[in-house]
């Protein structure tokens, strides 16, 4: 069977390999199961089934299972209740402006229109943004791209607490930036999307790999670009032969512009921002936001750029799951931000004239003119008057009784979609601590 033929969902076509061979039963009994990508090929491409980049991609049956999966060579995966994912911490750490860095007048980058990972590296190189973060001189480019990863063991931490043994044997992995220094060899993986966690395996392989291949240190670089703001996070294995044993050695934020919004500026926005609708169900046909972090909308938002999506590359884009991409598309709808419209057969996700005039901003005009379009909505008004005089955070009940009281959604729907408007609050008033 190929894909084509089947139409099977990531999360359908996982529920049918589990349905046909003893999977959880022989994860159950021996802890691990080895599967064949051409097994997996019977319902799915192999590239579509096996790569969740982050915890939240993963389809909801393997989840269900607590079943991650990695390759370990270039026909075949292994399967378990592994612990595979890092969180990252919360943007609230001071950024640091860069300004003393003249960027090079090139034609061919665009330094305030970065929209992919491989740019986003290039504006880090020239920028010296890089250098600044190791400290060990200056840093070149001399490597990167798909490549075996050779063999090697490793342990690896699982949700039953009894690590697992995992045999490598020419797997494949691909690097976004290999740079060398005076002192190190670099390896950065590279994000344009922000996600909460990431998969260790996209540090883990390639540093196992170039071990083998360089006498000097390595240092291992996870590079999240999005909203204008470099995140760079250094990470290294305490025990080179355990997946589970990393650790974060260091974190530092930079922006090529200004980043400096104060509280006065939010109460300035607030002033100047007409309550333009109370959310009541029957008089939009715009679903309540049930989309939490503001953040990854607006990395949505700077993909889309020029760019319309279908669904399915929004969810490819984002490692969400296809029913996550309509929370995103209705929350920039919500926003004024995001249209749908048909090209050639397909129905494509699009920003709008606003949300075309929203990315081209500068970092701190594209915040306070999102902060006025979430503040022309009524609960987030009041809730914003209230937090600007108390400098209290209002509870979960407090935002359900609210939300309950404007008519916003159903009551089986409050309990999930208060967390969106909790997530939003908190972006906003985090803007003042960057």
């Amino acid at each position: 069977m190929t894909e084509k033929r089947t139409g099977y969902s990531a999360n359908e076509a996982w529920k049918a390999l589990l349905k046909k061979y003893p999977i959880v039963e022989k994860i159950e009994k021996e802890g691990v199961c080895r599967i064949q990508a051409d097994q997996i090929r019977e319902f799915r491409e192999p590239r579509l089934m096996a790569k969740w980049d982050s915890s939240d991609s993963l389809p909801d049956v393997l989840r269900k299972h607590k079943i991650n999966i990695l390759p370990d060579c270039r026909t075949s995966y292994v399967l378990g209740d592994f612990l595979l994912y890092q969180k990252l911490p919360e943007l609230s750490e001071h950024v640091t402006q860069m300004t003393h860095i003249e960027m090079p007048d090139y034609e061919s980058i665009d330094v305030d229109n970065i929209n992919s990972e491989a740019n986003a590296i290039h504006g880090l190189m020239l920028s010296g943004i890089l250098d600044d973060f190791l400290g060990e001189g200056r840093n070149d480019a001399t490597f990167n791209g798909r490549m075996g990863t050779g063999v090697f063991d490793f342990r690896v931490d699982t949700v039953r607490g009894v690590p697992a043994e995992i045999h490598v044997k020419n797997a494949q992995c691909e690097i976004d930036g290999g740079f060398e220094n005076p002192a190190s060899v670099v390896i950065m993986e590279a994000k344009n999307v922000v996600h909460e966690d990431f998969h260790i395996r996209q540090l883990y392989y390639p540093y196992r790999l170039w071990r083998t291949k360089v006498k000097k240190p390595i240092r291992l670089v996870f590079c999240v670009y999005s909203n204008m703001i470099y995140r760079l996070f250094e990470y290294r294995f305490a025990d080179p032969e355990n997946y589970s044993s990393i650790e974060l050695v260091q974190t530092k934020n930079y922006s090529l512009q200004d980043t400096s919004i104060s509280l006065e500026e939010l109460k300035e926005v607030r002033q100047l921002t007409p309550v333009r609708t109370d959310d009541a169900m029957k008089d939009t046909d715009i679903p309540f936001i049930q989309a939490n972090s503001m953040e990854r909308i607006i990395s949505l938002l700077e993909n889309m750029y020029e760019n319309p999506m279908t669904s399915q590359q929004i969810a490819e884009l984002m490692d969400f799951d296809p029913r996550q991409s309509d929370y995103y598309y209705n929350a920039g709808r919500y926003l004024g931000l995001f249209e749908k419209r048909k090209e050639e057969g397909q129905i494509l996700t699009a920003l709008t004239a606003l949300g075309q005039k929203v990315f081209k901003l500068n970092y701190k005009e594209r915040q306070l003119k999102l902060v006025s379009l979430i503040l022309e909505h009524e609960i987030f008004a009041e809730f914003f008057d209230q937090m600007a005089e108390t400098g209290g955070f209002p509870d979960k009940e407090g935002i359900q009784n609210e939300m309950r009281r404007l008519h916003v959604c159903g009551e089986g729907q409050i309990v999930r979609r208060a967390s969106s408007v909790q997530g939003w609050l908190k972006w906003i008033f985090r803007l003042t601590q960057l």
